[in-house]
């Protein structure tokens, strides 16, 4: 019997080689015999690069860059084994757990650490880069990032604006001249499952930037400034980033990158999928068992578990996904082969102690699962009385 275990992090409490190791201890306990291999996953949002430099026996590096209000923040670059591929999480720069709750500014909050990032990479001889794009605390349309890279964004005065969404609206020439030049001769792969276009109502501002702290009176006024960012970028390079697919991911980076990076966009677990040989470890395996921190409605949109089921699913094997909270309308997984969605939680507990004993919880869950799923598949013999 074998099972493949590819969980997400359970965000605040277990990463996803944790969560994993912390299954395969309960289906080891379970099933014995069974052949388990760990596959740790990871959606294009917080935790991507820490999963694909595991996975594939890579290395970190540190920098320290300009956080998402202007503070100075120790961030990380992956490099996968390969020693090629360069991995760059925008949340470790620019992200919402950067900054305290009661100061998010989208208005203010720049993804200048990004650029940073990514100039440093460059620096160090990589040219092929993933660039995990979930997480961000920015709406700024991925100016900040630009600048860090040499693009000279001037306002009336032929001053480089300030950071933030609100500095767009001082946009008044854009000039190309000191713009990184390896850019050019690199290559981008945008991980992120967001289609979202750039303004509107279905934009970066009103679709993500509550999330980030924007007020309604914010979302209008960000929504504003990306527009007339937008309309200056047509009128230089003459790229349509309105309603262009993407280029809302992010606060509007994802338009950043493709206007000015030879990029493409995929679905960020399609992007782990394949790094990680996914498809490969599949062969032959009697279940999956997949989770993360939550799973409801939105799981269906390209989160992990979701990718990780549709994956099994062309080769005709069942899923299981172990959560730490169920919530509405889960109902929809069915039909893409996950057979059983549980929540690893065993008693009432306060939130607190869940998130920290999560590791154990998730290890009994596991335990109870295969137990049950191969007891009925006839492959667990019942004791002689």
């Amino acid at each position: 019997m074998k099972i493949v275990i590819a969980p997400d992090s359970f965000k605040g409490s277990l990463s996803a080689v944790e969560a994993a190791r912390s299954i395969e201890r309960g289906v080891s306990k379970g099933l014995p015999e069974a052949e388990i291999i760990l596959k740790p996953m990871a959606d294009g949002g917080e935790g991507t690069m820490d999963t694909l430099v595991a996975v594939t026996a890579g290395q970190k590096r540190r920098k320290w860059v300009t956080g998402p209000l202007g503070q100075k923040v120790e961030a990380e670059y992956g490099v996968l084994g390969d020693g090629e591929t360069c991995v760059i999480e925008m949340a470790s720069a620019s992200g919402l757990s950067l900054i305290p709750k009661d100061q998010l500014d989208p208005l203010k909050a720049t993804t200048y650490g990004t650029g940073e990032l990514i100039k440093q990479a460059l620096d160090d001889g990589y040219t092929s880069f993933i660039l995990a794009v979930g997480g961000s605390a920015t709406n700024d349309g991925g100016v900040g990032m630009l600048q860090a890279l040499g693009l000279k964004i001037l306002d009336a005065e032929g001053n480089q604006i300030f950071f933030g969404g609100a500095e767009l609206r001082k946009v008044k020439s854009i000039d190309m001249s000191e713009f990184d030049k390896r850019i050019k001769t690199s290559q981008f792969l945008i991980a992120s499952d967001v289609e979202n276009p750039l303004i509107g109502p279905h934009g970066a501002s009103h679709v993500f930037g509550p999330q980030k702290g924007a007020t309604p009176e914010m979302v209008l006024e960000l929504d504003a400034c990306l527009a007339h960012w937008a309309n200056e970028v047509e009128r230089v390079i003459d790229v349509h980033l309105h309603d262009l697919p993407g280029s809302g991911a992010a606060g509007g980076i994802g338009g950043a990158f493709q206007a000015f990076f030879p990029s493409r966009m995929r679905r960020g677990i399609d992007v782990v999928i394949e790094y990680t040989g996914l498809q490969t470890a599949l062969e032959g395996a009697d279940l999956v068992i997949t989770g993360e921190g939550q799973v409801d409605f939105q799981t269906a949109s390209g989160k992990t578990p979701m990718g990780v089921a549709q994956a099994a699913l062309l080769k005709n094997i069942p899923t299981v996904i172990l959560a730490g909270s169920v919530g509405k309308g889960i109902d929809v997984l069915y039909q893409f082969g996950i057979v059983s969605v549980q929540s690893i939680i065993n008693k009432p507990m306060e939130l607190k102690e869940a998130m920290e004993t999560a590791g154990e919880l998730l290890e009994k869950a596991a335990e109870q699962e295969v137990r049950l799923f191969f007891y009925q598949r006839n492959k667990i013999e019942l004791p002689t009385v």
